[in-house]
């Protein structure tokens, strides 16, 4: 790749521009010197724009060769969150086409070009990628090849390239039907995949959960009329490293509600309730492809909350893993539940740092909306940090109190703890203190509540609605925490 600066279409390779099909231009906040692209100089005029107003407004043209470009000002002192939305729309047209080959020329200062180059290389590949779909007619092709001008290839090109595939695992799992992605299909998906990323891999079925006695789990689980589910243990272990980390995700492949059904608007779209569980796995390939120097343990919690003669039931008392009784208050409150036994398990191989993902509260979307996760934990100066690499990576986290005497409303005239209460005030707070009588020890552990999972038009570098929002928050939270002594 050259590192030669381009200015013009007409520049790239020598090339007339027609040749190279589709082009994106990331440009810096200052207005280069030199005189602008003749054909972007034009359409500015013609629409009365100003260079500036390019930070906000792509401007999209045909060249007249018979090729597409985009012009996008990148402002480098922006939020890598403000970098990747004004990336990605300025490419969403250039993709929607379909382009066998995406050519991407940079422009400014050095490391305005490096980073330039490393934002518009993520965005590319994740939105290029090919998605699940069931249409007779799958109208996008796979984009083969893309073409960088301005600078050469990023020092960590591997590792935001197996980001991008992380991420697109995480939305392809979470998009499959429920009929395509039960319990059952799940594992065998994971196997196969533990298999080709060299992952140990080990199940717990509901006959040996029912031996060690995990209650809360097998109360959800035991409403399926095919015994499916299963707690899912991988392992990465790379030799010589110092810390471990264990990823824990929620699974629920489908969730009605149980007794306490939902209305047909609210269960409408519960195939994706399984995505922290996807948002685990793809944490976890990313670090493999990346060969971070941490071990990670990954607990994947998998299950469906059906109703039937079987399904637990309001005012039942079921014991946990860990002996706690609990007594149920709602059935659709069942991710805590799957989680509570999953939790204690991982807190059993002693790992220095604990991560749950899970899309666990209706609350914290009312809290945040969809454009952020909500996180939750028992050290504050690693809410700290997980705030501010959301704020470095582009997927954006906001801290929630977690305050002891919230566990006042959770009190249990019948048993040791409630599952929830009857509002829905602060259940997102409830939720984790719940969540955290399962923790055994004195590990460190961080609650993401996944309120931004799906947001229709996409978000930040993703355009899809199905955001795959975690992936790139988890992995360089383990990034950080393997570089700490």
């Amino acid at each position: 790749m050259t590192a030669k600066l381009i200015q013009n279409h007409k520049d790239i390779t020598g090339r007339e521009a027609g040749a190279a099909g589709h082009i994106l231009f990331v440009l810096p906040a200052k207005q280069p010197a030199t005189a602008l692209d003749e054909v972007l100089a034009a359409r500015l005029k013609r629409r009365q724009l100003k260079y500036a107003e390019l930070a906000k407004t792509p401007l999209v043209a045909d060249l007249p060769e018979g090729g597409l470009a985009a012009w996008v000002v990148v402002d480098a002192e922006k939020s890598a969150f403000e970098r990747h939305t004004i990336v990605r729309k300025a490419l969403q047209p250039l993709l929607d086409e379909s382009p066998a080959t995406l050519t991407i020329a940079v422009a400014g200062n050095e490391t305005q070009r490096q980073r330039a180059a490393e934002t518009a290389l993520y965005v590319a590949w994740l939105n290029s990628a090919i998605l699940p779909s069931r249409k007779k007619k799958q109208d996008k092709k796979p984009l083969k090849k893309i073409e960088l001008y301005g600078c050469d290839q990023p020092d960590n090109f591997d590792k935001i390239r197996a980001l991008a595939a992380a991420n697109t695992l995480t939305r392809s799992l979470t998009m499959l039907p429920p009929n395509d992605l039960t319990p059952g299909i799940y594992r065998e998906k994971i196997q196969a995949l533990a298999a080709a990323q060299g992952w140990a891999h080990e199940e717990y079925d509901l006959k040996k959960l029912r031996k060690l006695g995990a209650g809360a789990f097998v109360a959800v689980a035991q409403g399926s009329e095919v015994e499916d589910a299963a707690i899912v243990h991988l392992t990465y272990a790379p030799k010589h490293v110092k810390k471990s980390v264990a990823l824990i995700g929620k699974g629920i492949c489908f969730d009605t509600g149980g007794h306490n059904l939902k209305p047909a608007r609210y269960m409408h779209g519960m195939h994706e309730d399984m995505n922290g569980s996807a948002v685990a796995l793809g944490i976890l390939q990313a670090a493999t492809q990346a060969r971070l120097p941490v071990r990670i343990d990954c607990w994947l919690a998998l299950a469906q909350n059906h109703i039937s003669s079987k399904a637990y039931k309001q005012s039942d008392v079921v014991t946990a893993l860990n002996g706690t009784t609990i007594e149920i208050i709602h059935t659709d409150a069942e991710g805590r539940m799957v989680l509570a036994d999953t939790l204690t398990l991982a807190t059993r191989a002693k790992p220095d740092l604990m991560i749950d993902f899970a899309t666990l509260t209706g609350s914290m979307v009312t809290a945040l909306g969809n454009r952020m996760s909500g996180i939750l934990g028992n050290r504050p100066e690693l809410l700290c940090k997980a705030v501010g690499i959301g704020q470095s990576c582009g997927e954006r986290v906001s801290a929630f109190p977690f305050e002891a005497d919230y566990d006042e409303d959770l009190d249990s005239s019948i048993a040791d703890i409630k599952q929830c209460t009857l509002d829905s005030d602060a259940d997102h707070m409830l939720a984790a203190r719940f969540l955290s009588r399962f923790i055994e020890g004195d590990a460190a552990w961080l609650h993401v509540d996944l309120s931004a999972c799906n947001r229709k038009g996409g978000l930040g570098a993703v355009a899809s609605d199905v955001t795959g929002f975690g992936v790139g928050f988890g992995f360089h939270l383990l990034e950080d925490v393997s570089k700490t002594e």
